[in-house]
């Protein structure tokens, strides 16, 4: 194999002690051995294999590299750029299928517990704290406190106002809409909502997986009237 794809190959070597040999022959090469080096750290920097979750040829890698350069690619770039969204779509399908089996079994397993109650769309919640009185409409403003959790109870989102954060839940996914249906202003819920009355199976991309079960424990302070709405919407 030639130069290049010895160069690469050297680069992505496993042990500690070989990359650090690497890294101090290349500090000590010639100019055209370092600059090489130079393109490949960078080339490099911009794939971030951990996240892609693709296996990597590194021979390979190092073949194309060489080719594109070289002007000798196998492949047009219409269809490698097609076999490299083949790739990430099979990736993106499989992780699906994981966090849809995991939600599964979450939702399965947190209905056992007694203090859960369901209800007929499937959404979870547990009373934290009751209290009688009117409740709010589908159409209603709601003044609340909440903090959203995933099921490994990593933090998403949070309301950070002293008084409490104004929702319109003709706005909201529907598991809050419901939710928030249930409560008077006092009561304190925890809602597992699952994904179908939430983002489903899309997600929002770099924020919620597909097939997120989210969780949030909602304070419900305030149902907002008409007036206090306009009065509210008239300072801004």
């Amino acid at each position: 194999m030639k130069k290049l794809t010895v160069i690469l190959c050297l680069f992505f070597a496993v042990t500690t002690i070989h990359a650090r040999a690497i890294q101090e022959d290349y500090a000590k090469a010639d100019e055209k051995a370092r600059v090489s080096y130079a393109f490949g750290m960078v080339i490099g920097s911009n794939l971030d294999l951990s996240t892609l979750g693709i296996q990597f040829d590194y021979a390979a890698f190092a073949d194309g590299l060489k080719a594109i350069i070289e002007g000798n690619s196998q492949f047009s770039e219409i269809e490698a750029i097609e076999i490299i969204e083949a790739a990430l779509q099979a990736v993106m399908d499989n992780r699906a299928i994981q966090h849809r089996l995991q939600e599964e079994e979450f939702l399965a397993m947190n209905s056992l517990r007694p203090e859960i109650q369901v209800t007929e769309s499937g959404l979870q919640y547990e009373i934290l704290v009751y209290t009688e009185g009117e409740k709010p409409k589908a159409d209603s403003v709601v003044r609340v406190h909440y903090s959203g959790t995933f099921m490994d109870g990593s933090l998403f989102d949070s309301s950070i106002e002293a008084d409490g954060s104004y929702i319109p839940l003709e706005l909201v996914i529907q598991g809050w809409t419901e939710g928030l249906m249930l409560m008077s202003p006092g009561s304190h819920f925890r809602l597992y909502i699952p994904s179908y009355l939430a983002y489903g199976s899309d997600g929002i991309q770099g924020i919620i997986l597909p097939y997120s079960t989210l969780i949030f424990s909602v304070e419900l302070l305030e149902i907002v009237s008409e007036d206090d709405t306009t009065e509210e919407e008239s300072e801004f």
